[in-house]
C-alpha cells in the first residue's frame, strides 16, 4: 500500500494565493487555520462528553455551554476556509467527523443521562424501562445525525442554490438539546416529562434525515448596507443571549426548529392549493 500522494493536510484543491510572491509556509499557515477551527469544535465536544460523564447540575450546564461553543467554531471553519480559498475534500471530511462527536454523540449522551439516567436512578423499578427507551432513542439520534452529515457532503444543499438545508442541519439540533438544558438547569424528575424528553429527541432526529428545506442563511450579504431596525434587533439579539442566555438560546433554537416545519406546512398547502385551481 503506498502513501506517496496522501497529504493529511489536504491538497485536493490548491489554495488561491493570497500573498503573491511570498513564502510557501506562510500560506501553508493560513491553509492550517480552518482545520484549527474544527479542531476546537472537536475539542468542545470531548469535553461536553467528559462534563456530562460527571453528572452533577454544573457539569451538564457546562457540557451544553460547550456544545453551544462548537456550533461557533463550526460557523467559523467552513467561512474561514471560504474566505482564503483553501476549501479541502479532507478538510470537509475532518469537519463531518468532528461534527458526528460535537453535535451527534455529545448531545445524545448529554440529553441520555440529564433527561434519562438522573430520573432511573432515583425511580421505581417499573420506570427503569426509560433507561432502554433513552439509549434506543439517543442511538436514533446518533443514527440520523450521521446520515444527514453523510448525505450533506453528496448532495450539499438543497436544490435552488445555498439558501436552503436539506434537512435540520446538526448543529442547529444539538443547539436545541444544549438550549434546553442550559435553561432548565435541573435533570428531569418526572416520568412522564422524560417521556416528552425522549420524543423531542426523536423528532430531531427525524427532522435532520428529513429533505425539510431550513433556512442557511448563506444568502445574508453581511457588507451590504441594513435597515437600522435591523442592526438595532441584532444588538438586542446579542445582547439577551449574553444577559439572559437561558431564555435567549432557547427561544432562538426553538424558533429556529418550528421555522422548517412552518414553511414546509406553508409550501404544501399551498401546492394543494394551486393544483385544485388548475
Amino acid at each position: 500500500m503506498e502513501f506517496n500522494h496522501l497529504d493529511p493536510i489536504g491538497t485536493e484543491e490548491e489554495p488561491r494565493r493570497l500573498f503573491p510572491g511570498g513564502k510557501s509556509k506562510l500560506r501553508r499557515g493560513i491553509y492550517l487555520l480552518p482545520s484549527a477551527f474544527t479542531v476546537a469544535n472537536l475539542l468542545c465536544g470531548y469535553y461536553a462528553i467528559l462534563a456530562t460523564l460527571e453528572g452533577s447540575v454544573s457539569d451538564f450546564d457546562n457540557a451544553a455551554r460547550a456544545i453551544g461553543i462548537a456550533i461557533i467554531f463550526d460557523s467559523l471553519d467552513g467561512r474561514v476556509a471560504r474566505a482564503m480559498g483553501t476549501n479541502s475534500e479532507f478538510g470537509k471530511q475532518f469537519d463531518s467527523l468532528a461534527d458526528i462527536v460535537s453535535f451527534g454523540i455529545a448531545p445524545a449522551f448529554l440529553a441520555y443521562a440529564w433527561g434519562v439516567h438522573a430520573l432511573a436512578a432515583v425511580s421505581a423499578p417499573e420506570q427503569m424501562h426509560l433507561t432502554q427507551l433513552g439509549w434506543l432513542f439517543g442511538f436514533v439520534y446518533v443514527g440520523c445525525c450521521a446520515w444527514r452529515l453523510a448525505r450533506f457532503n453528496i448532495q450539499g444543499m438543497a436544490s435552488g442554490g445555498n439558501r436552503y438545508f436539506a434537512g435540520m442541519p446538526t448543529p442547529a439540533a444539538a443547539g436545541m438539546i444544549a438550549a434546553t438544558v442550559h435553561a432548565i438547569k435541573n435533570p428531569i424528575q418526572d416520568g412522564r416529562i422524560a417521556l416528552l424528553w425522549l420524543g423531542l429527541l426523536l423528532v430531531l432526529g427525524l427532522l435532520m434525515s428529513s429533505t425539510i428545506r431550513y433556512s442557511s442563511f448563506k444568502d445574508i450579504e453581511w457588507a451590504r448596507r441594513r435597515p437600522s431596525l435591523l442592526v438595532v434587533l441584532m444588538v438586542l439579539s446579542i445582547g439577551s443571549i449574553v444577559l439572559v442566555s437561558e431564555i435567549a438560546l432557547m427561544t432562538m433554537a426553538s424558533l429556529y426548529l418550528v421555522s422548517g416545519v412552518t414553511m414546509y406546512v406553508v409550501r404544501t398547502v399551498r401546492h394543494r392549493m394551486a393544483s385544485q385551481h388548475t
